[in-house]
């Protein structure tokens, strides 16, 4: 039988685990306002994509309209991406965006 030597690696270095602690920013689908599409159509997409309620539906319509954008979901990119071909798929202009800082 013979004999032979096992080495181990060296245990004794710092190794710097910081970068799990850092959580990663979500994405979020963006809706821009465009010359085209009515308020009340707007809402209706909302309402009808989103399951939102008709004021919050009204208030991101109207953030639509003034601000020339509204955040109307936030999450994982794949998510955002899906929502925001489906507002295109309904004639909307979205885009997607991480979260700001």
């Amino acid at each position: 039988m013979s004999s032979s030597t096992l080495s181990l690696p060296d245990l004794d270095r710092d190794v710097d685990l910081d970068i799990a602690s850092t959580p990663d920013r979500p994405w979020q689908t963006v809706v821009w306002n465009d010359p085209v599409n009515l308020m009340s159509y707007v809402v209706h997409v909302f309402r009808e994509y989103f399951g939102f309620s008709r004021a919050k539906a009204e208030r991101l319509m109207l953030a639509v309209h003034h601000e020339g954008h509204a955040v109307v979901a936030e999450g994982p990119r794949e998510q955002m991406e899906l929502h925001a071909q489906a507002m295109h798929d309904y004639g909307l202009w979205a885009t997607i965006r991480k979260a700001p800082e």
